[in-house]
């Protein structure tokens, strides 16, 4: 009884224009019982054609190539970029921190500069900033971490402690966000929560924030 409903599934899915591979899958039956039973109804022509084209190998093969293509050109890409961009000058680079934190830094604070982003890159690149073109010293600033309620705290703080070079002393306590990190989709990979790099300096705030308005003045009328 049970090879006559197996019988009878295997000429209904051939009926829908399944392969013997496909059938055989569905229903773990060798091909050539399915030969036997399917022998009078062959594939058409056009169907035959279609599973060629689209089977998983050539599917996969196809996907393989298209991803080895697209690696090869973002490889020549950014090696095009580097010979561009660099090196830069004191006042290209200056200007690169300026976009930066007009974009992603606290503008309401008059006494100190604070940026906060969940990418280790873009913190990296801020504290550089800082050293390079004004010449603050880690030692004088703050970081200030918003982490998950069911993150390991302490290997967070130890993480950022060691992605900026900043010891641990200089952290303060940090903000405990009630949401669940485990419910939060990082598309990017950035897990570790958001790092807040904290400056106080009342001239150097000045300085940044008047650079900011000079560039939003001149480009107003655009």
């Amino acid at each position: 009884m049970a090879r006559i409903l197996d019988r009878e599934k295997a000429l209904l899915l051939r009926k829908r224009g399944e392969s013997y591979s496909q059938i055989k899958k569905q229903l773990g039956i060798s091909k050539s019982t399915l030969s036997y039973w399917l022998r009078d109804y062959p594939l058409s022509k056009e169907r035959v054609s279609e599973l060629r084209d689209w089977n998983e190998h050539r599917i996969e093969n196809f996907r393989a190539t298209l991803k080895k293509k697209r690696e090869n050109r973002l490889r020549e890409t950014y090696v095009e970029q580097q010979k561009s961009i660099f090196p830069l000058t004191q006042r290209e680079l200056f200007l690169s921190g300026l976009f930066l934190y007009w974009g992603e830094g606290t503008k309401t604070a008059e006494a100190r500069l604070a940026i906060a982003n969940t990418d280790p890159s873009m913190i990296k690149f801020f504290i550089f900033w800082l050293k390079r073109i004004f010449g603050v010293p880690k030692k004088k600033l703050k970081v200030y971490l918003h982490l998950y309620k069911d993150m390991n705290i302490n290997k967070e703080i130890k993480y950022w402690s060691a992605t900026t070079n900043i010891p641990i002393l200089q952290f303060r306590r940090p903000y405990i966000k009630e949401t669940k990190f485990s419910g939060i989709n990082y598309k990017r990979g950035f897990g570790h929560g958001t790092c807040n790099i904290i400056i106080g300096d009342a001239r150097l705030s000045e300085k940044v924030l008047m650079g900011i308005k000079a560039l939003s003045n001149h480009y107003l009328g655009v």
